[in-house]
């Protein structure tokens, strides 16, 4: 651990299967400051063998474009919705969205939605501006609440702009610092000390965001499982018992529905209509199956009170890893897993699997991970007596990665490899997490006899073993020994 904390402190490292790719700029009505970066910007893509296009093509994987802040882009305008057939593609690039905001504007900004979230009922009126919803409101303060003025200050700027990806550079004549947004939330600062390291950092952080894949081709396989035999299945009761219990204790957060925030049609073509944010599964000994929650993509899934049709069951992975292997279920809905199904069933490709003795039922070999929780939260503390955290391979703390993706299934995957308490089995720890920055933190339990699947988890949460909080590191991070031996989240 100590060698990994040293490595992440000493160095940016970047990803070993970082790809050339190909990016046309689409810049209107752009500002002599948005030309300067923007042209600062594509030279140093240029410099460094990526391929600056004078026209769009098959092979073009990013469209950088610009807006202006506050001012809301029309939808029959945003690349988002028209870029195919603006430019004759066959697929959508990644949009990256150029804004400029004075230093100012921003902090101005900042204060204002502070104040506004910092009142017991927050008026509706500190949260109207051109171009939302008339209910985006609601969103603005749940996620405010969730990640602080910044948070409700990016869902505001990609709602005006259609767009998920922005990048926000603050500054009046030269950049100060730029942020960089995107579907979850997260919202990484680059400094502008040294503007090559700053174009440089800028440049990696969207060229990882595309040299990776999503990992959702699930195939189904099998006969159906029969009713009968699902419903004995003691993880599935358990499954709905623990979105009960998490929910109790505010760790899932509320889905964020896009025509909550924006009114635009045809939506599903383009992005999913809704995210929810979370997922959780656990083993089932019988089924000899990982029973996880559904996708929320494809229709509203409330994982704090979850039913059978929230429910899937994976077997395996495809050989190519591209997606997970599911079996359908008689009699019930059978939406995709979860977009983490690959990364929650890769795992345990790494880890020993474990018997179960004669006190379980039934007695079988299991993985030696029993649940497993993942969630738009961060832990702000443990007791490293009860509780292990692994750290990533330190790129991923500079330069980090989403969910659904191979790069992020691998990362979760080595990380998990490395944990001592999963490893040995008999080693006293029952939890352990790894923080994905930006993002969240995944955690899991092993067996542990006379617990349902999840009360570990939860019960180090009411005892304080585990203390989640809505705060997310957004870069790389370490646990500080206390006074007291318990170890403290410090951002670095």
């Amino acid at each position: 651990m100590n060698t990994q904390f040293n490595d992440i402190q000493a160095r940016k490292t970047t990803h070993s299967w970082l790809k050339k790719i190909h990016i046309y700029p689409v810049l209107d009505d752009s500002s002599h400051m948005v030309e300067r970066v923007a042209e600062m910007l594509l030279d140093q893509f240029h410099r460094l063998g990526h391929d600056v296009q004078a026209q769009p093509d098959h092979n073009t994987d990013i469209l950088l474009t610009n807006a202006i802040f506050n001012e809301p882009i029309d939808w029959r305008k945003a690349l988002l919705f028209t870029s195919r057939l603006r430019f004759n593609l066959d697929h959508t690039p990644t949009i990256f969205t150029l804004i400029l905001i004075t230093a100012q504007r921003f902090r101005t900004m900042l204060d204002h939605f502070k104040v506004a979230l910092s009142s017991d009922n927050p008026d509706p009126n500190d949260f109207k501006f051109p171009g939302l919803a008339p209910q985006a409101y609601k969103v603005l303060i749940e996620q405010g609440h969730r990640g602080g003025p910044i948070l409700a200050l990016e869902r505001l700027i990609q709602a005006q702009a259609k767009s998920i990806r922005i990048l926000l550079v603050v500054g009046d004549e030269n950049p100060v610092e730029a942020y960089l947004f995107d579907l979850v939330g997260a919202h990484p600062c680059i400094p502008a000390n040294d503007l090559e390291v700053f174009y440089n950092d800028i440049l990696l952080h969207m060229v990882t965001a595309v040299s990776t894949h999503e990992v959702t081709n699930h195939k189904v396989i099998g006969k159906p499982i029969r009713r009968s035999l699902w419903e004995q299945s003691t993880a599935v009761k358990a499954m709905r018992r623990s979105s009960l219990e998490l929910s109790k204790r505010n760790f899932f957060t509320p889905m964020v529905r896009i025509a909550d925030l924006v009114e635009v049609p045809a939506v599903g073509d383009v992005i999913a209509s809704q995210y929810s944010e979370g997922c959780f599964s656990t083993w089932d000994p019988k089924l000899n199956a990982l029973i996880a929650t559904v996708t929320g993509s494809a229709r509203p899934v409330d994982k704090s009170d979850i039913s059978d049709d929230d429910l899937a069951v994976i077997v395996g992975m495809q050989p190519d890893g591209s997606g997970a292997l599911v079996c359908h279920v008689e009699g019930k809905r059978n939406d995709p897993p979860s977009s983490e199904a690959v990364e929650m069933m890769d795992m345990d490709n790494t880890l020993p699997r474990i018997t179960l003795g004669s006190e379980w039922e039934p007695s079988s070999e299991v993985p030696v991970v029993r649940s497993k929780l993942h969630g738009h939260r961060g832990v702000a503390s443990f007791d490293s007596r009860y509780v292990e955290h692994v750290f990533l391979d330190p790129p991923y703390y500079h330069y980090p990665v989403s969910c659904a993706t191979e790069a992020q299934a691998r990362a979760i995957r080595a990380a998990f490899s490395r944990s001592e308490a999963l490893q040995n089995p008999q080693d006293p720890r029952q939890v352990v997490f790894t923080i994905l920055p930006g993002h969240g933190t995944m955690i899991v339990e092993k067996w542990v006899q006379g617990k349902d699947p999840f009360q570990v988890i939860w019960e180090y949460m009411d005892s304080g073993f585990l203390e989640v909080e809505k705060r997310i590191p957004q870069g790389p991070l370490a646990y500080i020994a206390d006074h007291q031996g318990r170890m403290i989240l410090q951002a670095l």
